[in-house]
């Protein structure tokens, strides 16, 4: 089943709902499933004349991502505990027990509550505003 699809200026680049597994596409709604083969959905983005330079002269925050967010593009004030950017570390001891040429891990102590959930709760309170 696909569904008539239309952009939703208050999701930003996000159009549709698409099926990992077949492809099927969705409307942007609740659901998490697809109708035809039950492989989960995935959001599909369509982001209009988004360059990486558009991206690299954004806040040192996750807000530089803004256009790929589940939010309404430019709706202004964000808080001023920025979530994201936390830096990347090398992990030789991880990598070497995995035998892997290298891995690198997040830390996202850096975080305001220095946990990974800061980036969801960000973007949640951003829609909740609305």
């Amino acid at each position: 089943m696909t569904a008539t699809l239309g952009t939703n200026p208050e999701l930003g680049a996000a159009h549709a709902l698409k099926c990992r597994e077949c492809a099927a596409l969705y409307p942007l709604d609740a659901s998490y499933a697809c109708f035809e083969c039950f492989g989960p959905l995935e959001v599909a983005y369509e982001p209009r004349g988004l360059t990486r330079e558009a991206i690299e002269a954004g806040p040192l925050s996750m807000w530089r991502y803004e256009a790929l967010l589940p939010v309404t593009p430019g709706a202004g004030h964000r808080p001023g505990l920025q979530p994201g950017l936390t830096k990347l570390v090398k992990a030789d001891n991880l990598a070497r027990a995995l035998g892997a040429k290298s891995v690198w891990v997040k830390d996202d102590s850096g975080n305001p509550t220095h946990s990974f959930k800061d980036r969801v709760v960000a973007v949640a309170l951003e829609n909740a505003r609305r």
